[in-house]
């Protein structure tokens, strides 16, 4: 049964190939397919040129290296060199409608910078700074594809489209704002290398088969981050001018059974509102709401996009009504109206639709995350008893929580798509899983927050600038120009490099002050060292509370905006 009746034609499905050969010459790096030995591209190491294989290319010597690899997620110019991103290995995680998918495993990033040489100290330290935010992409997590099908659209937006469609290009089938190499494919698609372009999703895959009484059922969990507004969790709060919200994502639960299709449609993204929360040492830093014109536009931006995207919403706010919390909220709520009517879609055996999801679920907490992930869920739960109960697997009193073995799978898919998304935004696991997971919180799962709640303050503070710098860089956010000033300074003064010496200041004017303090009921002239360490140890501490932000791993590429 094919739940695409409207693009069943005599058009052939669009394919990429697979696997390719990576050529490793002193001059150029060539990129051959596997399965059509006659298609690929070569790149010259020198000034990063992309041209056709023609079979009159002349190649110095025999390759240095040769090797596998699955799919070249793009290119980008820096101040010297192009540098070329491809996937070195990768993993079938499930299928989407029947299609592999697959899990990016490692990339590496091969350079066309021989002109590095010839650069003058400047650039070669810009060079230097811009290499360094590609190998963090290197081990960007969450990053899905097919080379089969489009996984950037979901059930009810792939079935509307025209005949012909799936047999273009995948990257010309794919939803731009969900792919996550958009800006990286922008050269090889001048370049029409249509078989070479692997439109990338980052998000989470998940799937499950369940068996309900007599009916095996596939149930699907896909989240798509929006490009338009990546970022780390401090360095990207609420919305941008155009109503790009932070941390934006749609999550789509599929279920397949009996030969029918259905989904369940949610997004979630931070308060579309301008704020911010800057980080400065404090475990958590001050939150503010930006007083500007344009707000009550963004707002409106946003939901007007969403609007046309989904139908109606209702926009579910989760955040804390006390404190800083509180006054966002109140914020919020002052420039929202939500409107609430909600339906899922559902396909038949024949490709019939016999219901569609008219509008969708908005759910933020501050981070759009933990709160978030308990919420949709419980919401995701609902609407799948609902359609079991509609196709006739379970009958109107009977519920998924009915089957343990099977409920439990069900929640870890849940738990393991918290986790991934969170990863993606903070750096850590989902705070709450054990909720999500078991239902209930237990003592593993409180100290695993705990853990991951000190790792997210290490990050936020000493870690997620650089990091932010990264995304900015690949998603196209910050683009390299030669003839402008270096955003990394001539020279200048770094905080950040002080911290190091700062910190051992603090613990080493802290452990003198325990010794002496210690010593002092024996000699009355340890009063005088235990007073001159303890006031070494409080002015250091006094300074970095006064200064932290300056002392916080800061982006240097792009505002907040």
């Amino acid at each position: 049964m094919d739940i695409e009746p409207s693009l069943v034609g005599s058009a052939e499905r669009f394919k990429l190939d697979h696997e390719l050969e990576l050529h490793e010459f002193e001059d150029k790096f060539v990129i051959k397919s596997l399965q059509s030995p006659n298609q690929g591209f070569w790149i010259s190491r020198r000034d990063g040129n992309i041209n056709f294989l023609d079979g009159n290319e002349t190649c110095s010597g025999s390759p240095s290296r040769t090797s596998t690899i699955y799919g070249v997620v793009g290119t980008i110019r820096l101040v010297v060199g192009t540098y070329v991103v491809v996937i070195t290995s990768c993993k079938e995680v499930g299928s989407f409608l029947g299609y592999p998918v697959y899990r990016v495993m490692s990339m590496r990033v091969l350079a066309c910078n021989d002109a590095l040489k010839f650069s003058t100290g400047q650039e070669k330290k810009d060079e230097a700074y811009f290499m360094t935010l590609l190998n963090i992409v290197e081990s960007t997590p969450g990053l899905y594809y097919s080379y089969e099908t489009d996984i950037t659209l979901n059930l009810q937006r792939r079935n509307k489209l025209v005949e012909g469609w799936m047999s273009k290009p995948l990257w010309k089938q794919a939803d731009p704002r969900y792919v996550w190499n958009r800006h990286l494919s922008e050269e090889l698609i001048e370049c029409k290398l249509d078989r070479f372009i692997v439109p990338i999703i980052q998000g989470s895959f998940q799937v499950a088969e369940l068996k309900l009484k007599d009916s095996h059922a596939m149930v699907t969990l896909v989240s798509r981050r929006c490009n338009r507004r990546l970022g780390t969790r401090m360095w990207r709060r609420g919305a941008n001018l155009e109503g790009d919200a932070a941390n934006f994502i749609e999550t789509e639960q599929l279920l397949e059974t009996e030969g029918f299709r259905s989904s369940f449609l949610q997004v979630r993204g931070s308060i579309p509102l301008l704020w911010e929360q800057i980080v400065d040492l404090s475990y958590k830093p001050h939150l503010s709401v930006i007083k500007h014109e344009q707000t009550p536009l963004v707002v409106e931006r946003h939901f007007s996009d969403l609007s046309q995207r989904y139908g109606e919403i209702i926009a579910i706010d989760l955040t804390e009504k006390h404190g800083e919390e509180g006054q966002l909220s109140a914020a919020y709520a002052a420039e929202m109206k939500n409107v609430p009517n909600v339906r899922y879609f559902l396909i038949d055996r024949e490709g019939n639709v016999q219901e569609e999801q008219r509008g969708v679920i908005r759910s933020n907490c501050v981070d759009s995350l933990d709160r978030t992930n308990v919420t949709q869920c419980y919401l995701a739960q609902k609407a799948l008893n609902l359609q079991l109960q509609r196709i006739g697997v379970l009958s109107p009193s009977e519920c998924i929580s009915m089957f343990d073995e099977e409920y439990g799978k069900y929640r870890a898919l849940w738990a393991e798509q918290g986790d991934e998304i969170s990863l993606e935004y903070t750096g850590t696991h989902a705070l709450k899983g054990d909720i999500v997971r078991y239902g209930k919180q237990t003592i593993f799962g409180m100290i695993k927050d705990g853990m991951s709640a000190l790792s997210r303050y290490y990050l936020n503070n000493f870690h997620d600038g650089i990091r932010q710098d990264a995304l900015d860089l690949i998603s196209g956010h910050y683009t390299v120009n030669r003839n402008s000033l270096s955003p990394i300074g001539q020279n200048g003064f770094d905080p950040f490099s002080f911290l190091p010496v700062t910190s051992a200041l603090i613990i080493g004017g802290l452990t003198a002050t325990t010794l002496t303090v210690q010593q002092v009921g024996r000699n009355v002239h340890q009063y005088v060292s235990t007073a001159i360490c303890a006031g070494i140890t409080a002015g250091v501490m006094a300074i970095l509370k006064a200064n932290g932000r300056q002392f916080c791993s800061r982006p240097r590429l792009c505002g907040l905006l």
